[in-house]
């Protein structure tokens, strides 16, 4: 009788439910209703028909990112706050759903490897989760990384923070100099040889061609990682990262400064880099969480900066990354759909 009452723990967040409701069904018109993977909020269940439209509705739809989740990743909500700021329609779903043929990626415009811990990094940050894309065989003989390769080949792009770029490193989807998707670099510990938890400035190489980076010259954004050194194996490709400008982020000092110094440089990497390119500019990855300031209120020193300058912006500096390749999708839909002749008058 003097047992305490069970009260939840608010110290825990709330887990995502599989909804067990039923099998993808078969609807009358040939497509297929496929159950979601709940989020947190509710906000992002894929319950939606697959199917395709022509380039002209194409045009008049929201730019659709899927964000994998599962096996550790535990990112995907501020990826989705991310591409819904910046007025995209996120959906989030269970890295299985994905593998089991639940949901296609071609149906999206924009394929996200969140950060967090997948596989709790115990062979390497990002190395269990890679293997699975490039050896786990759907029914169809074929692998994820099969089906990213297609989904870059048709034009679409991809994104990876943190764990995601290790992901993309570790699959060699990034640099991928040969074109073989084969590793190229890697990333390991920290040079300091301990977890880095930090603020850091990094400046845009303005040679990239990346959409991603679009406009943007420098951003301030938090680390927090162990294993973000990035490894260039070889003089011949660590030139031609450098000549192809695949080196498309580096961490600098507070002069704006490309810098080797610790902590400004927080771990280490090779040519100061945070963040690579492949030669396409459609596939992304940096170390740096960009999705963790969307906000001013999100930095640790806003109240002072916005006493300084009142008329300071609201937005954080992450968001125009997602901002940018919302816009530039948004651009080539429309693009798609205008006729030919009409192009040729307006040029």
């Amino acid at each position: 009788m003097n047992e305490k009452p069970l009260f939840p723990d608010l110290n825990s967040p709330p887990m995502p439910q599989r909804d067990e409701t039923g099998p993808a069904q078969t609807n009358a018109d040939g497509t297929v209703t496929v159950l979601g993977y709940k989020s947190i909020d509710g906000g992002h269940e894929s319950t939606e028909p697959l199917g395709h439209v022509s380039a002209e509705t194409a045009a008049e739809q929201p730019v659709r990112a899927l964000i994998l989740t599962g096996f550790g990743i535990n990112c995907e909500e501020e990826f989705a706050a991310a591409y819904k700021l910046a007025g995209a329609e996120p959906t989030i779903v269970h890295l299985n759903q994905v593998l089991h043929g639940h949901i296609s990626i071609h149906d999206y415009d924009i394929l996200n490897f969140p950060g967090g811990f997948s596989f709790g990094d115990d062979l390497g940050s990002g190395v269990v989760l890679a293997n699975k894309l490039r050896y786990r065989k759907n029914a169809e003989g074929r692998t994820l990384l099969d089906d990213i390769k297609e989904f870059i080949a048709n034009g679409k792009f991809v994104m990876g923070i943190c764990n995601g770029f290790q992901v993309l490193v570790k699959l060699g989807l990034l640099p991928n100099l040969s074109g073989n998707v084969t590793p190229e670099v890697t990333l390991t510990h920290n040079a300091s040889g301990r977890y880095e938890d930090r603020w850091v400035r990094l400046k845009v190489n303005p040679k990239s061609n990346s959409p991603f980076l679009k406009g943007i010259d420098s951003m301030e954004v938090p680390v927090r990682h162990g294993e973000g050194r990035l490894i260039i194996k070889g003089e011949e490709t660590l030139a031609q990262i450098e000549a192809r400008a695949l080196n498309c982020l580096a961490y600098t000092d507070f002069d704006g400064s490309p810098t080797d110094v610790y902590p400004h440089n927080p771990n280490g990497a090779d040519l100061n880099c945070a963040g690579l390119t492949d030669i396409t500019g459609q596939v992304f990855g940096l170390m740096p969480h960009p999705e963790a300031f969307l906000s001013l209120y999100n930095h640790p020193d806003w109240a002072r900066r916005k006493r300084q300058n009142p008329g300071l912006s609201e937005e954080g500096d992450g968001l125009r990354l997602f901002r940018n390749i919302v816009e530039h999708v948004q651009s080539q839909r429309q693009t798609a759909a205008t006729p030919q002749e009409a192009r040729q008058f307006s040029s």
